[in-house]
């Protein structure tokens, strides 16, 4: 969708106040964390009691309009925190496509694809058609005729297209499953055909209908013809996205995923014939145990329609995200742009909305109150902090270090900390050191940047992702925390 330039707020950004609280251009006051210009440094060998995640907001109240302004922001990170449905395209010559079904005569027919019924409508979708079942829970009982219907499941019904010759699975296991553990995986399996005519809709298809144990539900919208028929996902917090069933320009056509406790529905179908077959996603285990450029995720409208405004309202800016996800990558020996593909959740989601909207979404570390370039990582540690040299850096290695006057080997640190490690209290000569080899690494301050940071005002203790880099303070092992920070300019 195409964001318009007469909703563009035109206004000056301001200065942030030094103080915790921040003011905006009408005068009203809102938090603002000045933890942002901090460090924050977790120590290795001890596990202390968790002392409260500081906030690292930095929010610019200079907008015009703050409160409609940071009210945007919120409704639209909400939604990209907790994703509970995806769509996608696959990439399908429709011609290639056909159904296979047995009529309660016991005759096989077979129905070849694209279809336009108000061109020509083939023998066999009248067939098709004829064997139907109305749906339970339709609401058009006295117009017979726009009922939405099923196919029997008792009759065999099958087509060309295999789910498993399509990354469909990866896709809904990314986005909507980021956090599976390893050695789960999720298999499909095909549950019914859905036809809604001209005239019709499909009411309300409650989740108690889908009670067979499955963990999402996929329904991909078959290369016939039709006007209006918006399929309508509802989620368990009331919230709803809508998605078209628009192919792509190739013959490509649409599916859809879900989360079990969401409830979806038909709007009306103006003009032709909505055929649809939907596949229950069943998670399987056997036990604990070259990126394509063209991605198969593509955010809802609804999603997209949350971020138009903050877009509009950020316009001649750059602004930033941080990322809610642990990716488990050594910021001092990979890029932030290595993660693009890694991404999960509504980091993903984001990225690629952002990508929709003909921007240039990067990827930067972020630690401090300062940023690190694009093509900079923050292998910058080769001494001890404090003064105490120490030729080896610890990333998950053995090196041999000088620890309390003793050549003795470092254990390596291995797998996710946790986030409730407490923060280490470094000195005010310790912080300096530490932020001049910051800077000699080419790490240039937030506010030099001029990037407006954009999280949720009402919540002030957000999910951000964290990694890690080890360094040496005093002769102990330290964890300098570092987010990551997507960042694109609004023109």
């Amino acid at each position: 969708m195409i964001v318009s330039p007469r909703s563009i707020a035109n206004s000056r950004v301001g200065s942030p106040t030094p103080s915790g609280t921040s003011r905006s251009s009408d005068g009203l006051p809102f938090h603002r964390s000045p933890s942002v210009n901090d460090f924050q440094i977790e120590k290795v060998p001890k596990s202390s009691s968790y002392g409260g995640r500081r906030s690292m907001d930095r929010v610019d109240p200079g907008f015009e309009e703050g409160l409609l302004f940071r009210d945007y922001v919120s409704r639209f990170l909400v939604v990209r925190n907790r994703p509970y449905s995806v769509c996608g395209r696959i990439p399908l010559d429709s011609s290639q496509l056909v159904l296979f079904f047995r009529s309660k005569s016991g005759i096989t027919h077979s129905l070849d694809f694209p279809i336009d019924v108000d061109y020509n409508t083939p023998p066999a979708l009248d067939v098709l058609v004829a064997a139907c079942r109305p749906h339970q829970t339709t609401e058009i009982d006295e117009y017979p005729d726009r009922e939405s219907l099923f196919y029997p499941t008792n009759l065999p019904i099958n087509s060309t297209l295999d789910l498993a010759n399509h990354p469909i699975l990866d896709a809904v296991q990314t986005t909507l499953f980021p956090n599976l553990p390893p050695g789960h995986y999720l298999t499909a399996m095909k549950d019914k055909l859905e036809v809604v005519g001209g005239g019709g809709r499909m009411g309300p298809q409650p989740q108690s209908l889908r009670n067979d144990g499955r963990s999402a539900t996929i329904i991909v919208t078959l290369p016939v013809r039709f006007r209006g028929g918006a399929l309508v996902v509802r989620g368990p917090d009331g919230t709803h996205e809508k998605y078209f069933g628009r192919g792509g320009k190739n013959g490509d056509i649409e599916w859809t995923a879900f989360l079990p406790d969401c409830d979806y529905e038909v709007e009306t179908v103006q003009r032709g014939c909505r055929i649809s077959m939907s596949y229950g996603v069943f998670l399987r285990t056997f036990g604990p145990s070259t990126v394509n450029p063209d991605c198969l995720i593509h955010p809802s409208d609804d999603f997209l329609d949350l971020l138009a405004p903050v877009l509009n309202m950020s316009r001649g800016r750059k602004i930033a995200f941080y990322l809610n996800y642990d990716y488990d990558v050594n910021p001092a020996e990979a890029l932030a742009e290595s993660l693009v593909p890694l991404l999960k959740g509504g980091d993903s989601l984001l990225y690629h909305a952002i990508k929709l909207y003909k921007l240039s979404p990067e990827l930067h570390w972020t630690a401090g109150g300062y940023i690190w370039p694009v093509d900079r990582t923050l292998e910058f540690f080769g001494e001890d902090i404090a003064g105490t040299k120490l030729k080896s850096l610890v990333t998950g290695r053995m090196p041999l270090g000088v620890l309390n006057g003793a050549r003795t080997p470092v254990p390596p640190i291995r797998g996710p900390f946790n986030i409730g490690s407490g923060y280490s209290d470094i000195g005010d000569d310790e912080v300096d050191n530490l932020r001049s080899r910051v800077e000699d690494s080419g790490a240039i301050p937030l506010t030099e940047a001029d990037i407006t940071i954009l999280t949720d005002w009402n919540t002030p203790t957000p999910v951000v992702g964290k990694e890690r880099v080890y360094f040496v303070s005093g002769g102990e092992l330290e964890k300098l925390v570092v987010n990551v920070l997507l960042v694109a300019y609004v023109p």
